[in-house]
Formats: C-alpha cells, sequence, structure tokens
C-alpha cells in the first residue's frame, strides 16, 4: 500500500496530473502586468506565515548543513584550491541587489564575468559537477533564506547584467521580482537551466504561472516535484 507522501509524489510525477497537458506558462502576450502586481500585494499575510516557517527550517537544519559544507569546504581547498566561497552580486524582491553565496564549483579563471550558467556547463569542475548534483553548492545560501534576502521557494535570482539586457529585450521581465528568489521554483522543476534569451524568455512564462497562483498549494506542489526529481536522478527534464 502506497503511503500518503508516495500518493502525492505519484500525482505530481511527469505522467501524472498537471504534467499530462494542463498548462504551467503564462504566456508573455496574455501576462497582466497590473494583476499580477495587485496578485503581490495581496498575499502579505501568507508572505509573512512562510517567512517564519522557512526561519525555522533553516535553523534546524543548520547542526547538519554546517558539517556537509565543512566537508565540501575540504574538499575545494585541496582539489580546487581558494576561494572556497562563490559571492556574486544578484537582484532579489522588488529589483533590490544582495549578494548571494554559493561553494565555488567552477576554475578562479571562469568564474567572473555574467555570462549564464548552462546544463553541462564547460567552466564547471569535476569537483564542481559532484557538488551541483547534490546541490551541495547552493546550501550557503541557506544564510541568504536566513536573512530574507532569498526564499525556499521563488524565481531563481539572476546577475544584475543579466537582467538589464533581459530587461531591454523580453516584455515584463521585471514582473520575476514581484516575489523572493528561490532555491527551487516552478520554472527550475518543470523548465530547468535558460542559456540564451529564448529559453530566458520560455523560463519567465513558467515564472508568471508561479506568481499568478502564488500560494500554500503551488508551493507544495513544488516542493513534492523537487523531491521526485530527486529521487529519480535519471529524469531529465
Amino acid at each position: 500500500m502506497q503511503t500518503p507522501t508516495e500518493l502525492l509524489l505519484e500525482r505530481l510525477s511527469p505522467s501524472n496530473g498537471i504534467s499530462r497537458g494542463e498548462s504551467r506558462r503564462v504566456t508573455l502576450e496574455s501576462a497582466n502586468a497590473v494583476a499580477l502586481q495587485k496578485r503581490s500585494e495581496s498575499i502579505g499575510l501568507y508572505c509573512k506565515l512562510r517567512r517564519a516557517a522557512e526561519v525555522v527550517v533553516v535553523l534546524l537544519a543548520c547542526p547538519a548543513a554546517l558539517v556537509i559544507l565543512a566537508a565540501c569546504a575540504i574538499a575545494i581547498v585541496i582539489l580546487m584550491g581558494r576561494p572556497v566561497l562563490f559571492v556574486q552580486e544578484r537582484i532579489g524582491l522588488n529589483g533590490r541587489k544582495f549578494s548571494m553565496l554559493k561553494l565555488r564549483s567552477m576554475s578562479t579563471s571562469t568564474t567572473t564575468g555574467s555570462n549564464a550558467t548552462a546544463a553541462n556547463d564547460p567552466r564547471i569542475t569535476p569537483l564542481g559537477a559532484f557538488l551541483r548534483r547534490f546541490h551541495f553548492d547552493e546550501l550557503p545560501q541557506l544564510w541568504n533564506i536566513l536573512t530574507g534576502d532569498m526564499s525556499f521557494i521563488g524565481p531563481r535570482p539572476e546577475q544584475p547584467e543579466l537582467v538589464a539586457y533581459y530587461r531591454s529585450v523580453i516584455p515584463h521581465y521585471d514582473l520575476r521580482h514581484l516575489v523572493s528568489p528561490g532555491l527551487t521554483g516552478w520554472s527550475q522543476v518543470y523548465f530547468g537551466y535558460a542559456a540564451n534569451v529564448h529559453e530566458t524568455r520560455t523560463k519567465l512564462e513558467y515564472d508568471l504561472y508561479y506568481i499568478t497562483n502564488f500560494g500554500l498549494r503551488l508551493d507544495l506542489q513544488i516542493i513534492a516535484r523537487t523531491i521526485w526529481i530527486y529521487a529519480n536522478p535519471a529524469y531529465v527534464r
């Protein structure tokens, strides 16, 4: 007999429910900036409750996270050298800049600049690929969540230079900043990396769907979908 968790994951797998043909995107042509702005302003209570829950989860996860971070830091120093952390300015809620933390996964000669990271990016080192495969490289972002710069769920924060460029060529791009950026999100689990303008445009449509339907139900779906993907390493989005 399946457990409640297994039944939920089955409903959200690619062969069931929302993946079977229901829309997961809001096209840029149909996006209503005014409606999305009002929507983001009407969910203040849920945002406060979610924020409180995230702080509790981060504090509870800290002991285990620190152990993993220490092991990863030692491996980076031995196999890749210093620095251990990669700090980069990103754009968050309402267009505010913040410093996002990651464990370094690329060679030091290629971690500068504002190029978007693609799947199978040649700049990623073998150790970096391992860290990214298990998302250990993103553990320092628990600090970003604790300080309120990020949430567990939301659009992936982008670099200021890329935001400025995408803003000039993609309509409604700034609407993705109506909610806090996150570690995982609707576009992350249903689309993945975006390496060019066309893919970024498509990914934005997934972000707009999330903003349009923002709430507990969708956040739970994203959490379940994230778990499903992690539990199925052979699955390719």
